[in-house]
């Protein structure tokens, strides 16, 4: 049984597959029509990682598409029951891209609510307000990224949590599967901050940073 099985082989995905090595954990590679993209991209690792292609059996007992809202929808059609009861991570920004003024679920939801619907694993919001650029190290400026964690699941939440923290980051629970409204709203803004030009110290760069108190 492979612990984390992460579907794309993209900037997101390299940089969770990095994560999760770092955190000891095994990694099934799922390459979207290509095994040979993911048989390159998990040669830049080392540890133990398993390429495949999307359709192969998940075996991971987390599961991270690292794909954008509509591909994360066929993903989990594509892959139906067989995703009963496993851990779901949904990083999406449902990003309305004809408009750029807002996002692309009904009023009132979000991406993670809208694909709790239609699937029976135990979805978590995570990892939506972290670049790909910065989840190599895992760190800006030398300070540990911030993973925001939603979800209704308290074993899943737990499981997120686990593997956020053994890979050297600081998950910070939000509270339910709902508070993903907000996430997504942050993550937008984030994008927005790192796509204007005008903003250089916001390059892609950056991160979302909730300093406790003293």
């Amino acid at each position: 049984m492979t612990d984390i099985t992460i579907i794309g082989t993209g900037n997101m995905a390299r940089g969770l597959a990095a994560r999760a090595l770092a955190g000891g954990n095994s990694v099934q590679l799922l390459a979207h029509d290509d095994k040979a993209k993911a048989d390159a991209l998990a040669a830049e690792f080392t540890g133990q990682v398993d390429p495949g292609v999307l359709g192969d059996a998940i075996t991971g007992s987390i599961v991270i598409p690292a794909v954008y809202f509509d591909a994360a929808k066929d993903i989990v059609a594509r892959y139906g029951n067989s995703l009963d009861g496993k851990v779901y991570i949904d990083i999406t920004n449902p990003v309305d891209f004809s408009t750029f003024e807002g996002l692309s679920v009904p009023a009132g939801s979000s991406a993670a609510e809208e694909l709790q619907k239609t699937t029976g694993a135990k979805v978590v919001k995570a990892f939506n307000t972290t670049f790909a650029a910065t989840l190599g190290e895992g760190r800006v400026t030398g300070q540990p990224l911030d993973v925001l964690v939603a979800g209704d699941d308290e074993d899943a939440v737990a499981a997120v949590t686990a593997f956020a923290s053994a890979a050297g980051l600081t998950p910070i629970v939000v509270g339910p599967l709902r508070r993903a409204r907000q996430l997504e709203q942050a993550g937008f803004l984030n994008i927005l901050l790192s796509a204007n030009e005008q903003l250089p110290q916001f390059q892609w760069n950056s991160a979302l940073r909730f300093a406790p108190a003293a």
